[in-house]
């Protein structure tokens, strides 16, 4: 009953209607957009051939199903979300790049107007590649008659104008509605092919035993949970400031703490060791000789469990080094008077949070590699790849909808209303 009290005071505050309104409004014109295809596109035949093709498959889920109809928002966001982790892996190695991030505003400004260049380039990049692959791939030649040039001009310059606007009305979200408007978007497109997805895993379960039907709702039951245990788990470092005097005025120390969640790197690495294993397979096609490659990273097979662990694992460690930096946040708390009790200020700092990061990170880079095999292990008991309940997309689903709850729950708060998540 609480959560539907939440909702209600929610809808009691004018303020915070409008933006649940607005955004909901977004939402819809989104779905809108998933359904319009792009000009020349069997888009009958269309919905079949991409479902037969795993990485199309596994693209049209972030997509809302616009791909499989080459929609006006058939890319979805995707292009956004890597132009973001581009500009974030730059931000180590090119020290502009991490001038502009310390420069407050003024410096987001600047990140945010190259990483819209940058999508436009990757969007374009990714539409023509779409195109032609399909125009080259066996038994899906048809699914685009008549294909010349200029046709295929107009279908990229369709794609990457409602990538742009798509891209557009996220920031709207973001400014004027509720949640990481880019987040809620993916959100959204996952949520949308959910049903269809688990409606073939079901039915799929029960033509070869009903009791397997109870036990998918099971596991959907424990790893949702799951999800979100791990995905609230922090480990928390004592900080300690000693008084300070600013001019006339004495400000008396007080306790806090440096929150480390388990799983820092969130889905990156997930989505990173997917592409690297599409690798050969993208090769293979083009290089038939190297076949036995691309069987050898089959989803189901040794090697492709051996490897997506390892490489989760890896990439887990890797982006959390980039976009956590131990030696900045020892250099901020000895500024600002801070020390871990115990713990000398300085290097002796930084030495303690990168051991306390690397030792959290294991456990989080193993949860990632278990809940990414789920599909694969789905996919070798039943030969189908329909797992709407593993992988990144569970957890984007679980991470967004905590995000998006605990904003509107600080609202209301700030309202004296009782929120969704409190106690």
């Amino acid at each position: 009953m609480r959560i539907f009290s939440g909702f209600r005071d929610a809808f009691k505050i004018p303020d915070l209607r409008k933006k649940i309104l607005f955004t909901f409004g977004i939402l819809a014109l989104y779905r809108v957009g998933c359904f319009i295809p792009s000009p020349g596109v069997d888009v009958v035949n269309m919905v079949g051939k991409v479902q037969g093709q795993p990485l199309l498959r596994f693209l049209n889920i972030f997509t809302g199903g616009g791909l499989s109809r080459l929609a006006i928002f058939g890319l979805g966001i995707m292009p956004y979300i890597t132009a973001s982790i581009i500009m974030e892996l730059l931000s180590a190695v090119i020290p502009k790049i991490k001038e502009w991030h310390e420069e407050g505003e003024v410096g987001r400004r600047k990140i945010t107007q190259i990483t819209r260049y940058m999508t436009l380039v990757l969007a374009m990049m990714e539409s023509a590649g779409l195109i032609v692959s399909i125009h080259n791939t066996s038994g899906m030649t048809d699914l685009i008659p008549n294909l010349t040039f200029a046709k295929g001009a107009l279908i990229v310059l369709t794609l990457v104008a409602g990538m742009a606007l798509l891209m557009w009305l996220g920031e709207l979200i973001t400014e004027r509605g509720v949640g990481n408007g880019m987040s809620i978007l993916i959100f959204a497109g996952i949520i949308s092919v959910m049903p269809t997805e688990g409606k073939n895993m079901v039915t799929l379960a029960y033509q070869r035993n009903p009791v397997w039907v109870v036990v998918i709702a099971i596991a959907a039951l424990v790893i949702v949970v799951g999800v979100v245990y791990m995905e609230q788990g922090e480990r928390r470092i004592p900080v300690q400031y000693a008084k300070q005097v600013r001019g006339r005025r004495m400000y008396s120390g007080s306790s806090t703490y440096i929150p480390i969640k388990v799983n820092t790197a969130g889905v990156i690495p997930i989505i990173f060791a997917a592409a690297v294993l599409q690798f050969p397979v993208i090769l293979a096609s083009f290089f038939p000789s190297l076949k036995g490659l691309r069987n050898m990273f089959t989803t189901g097979t040794a090697v492709y469990f051996i490897t997506y662990t390892g490489m989760i694992i890896f990439f887990a460690y890797f982006y959390t080094a980039i976009i956590f930096d131990p030696f900045e946040l020892a250099d901020n708390l000895k500024k600002y008077g801070g020390f871990i009790p115990g713990i000398r200020p300085g290097m002796p700092t930084t030495n303690y949070v990168s051991k306390v990061v690397n030792r959290i990170n294991l456990p989080g880079s193993l949860y990632l590699a278990a809940i990414a095999l789920v599909p694969a292990i789905f996919f070798v008991e039943f030969g189908t790849q329909s797992v709407p309940i593993g992988g990144a997309a569970v957890i984007i689903i679980v991470g967004v909808a905590l995000e998006t709850m605990t904003q509107i729950e600080a609202q209301m708060q700030m309202r004296h209303y009782e929120g969704f998540l409190s106690k």
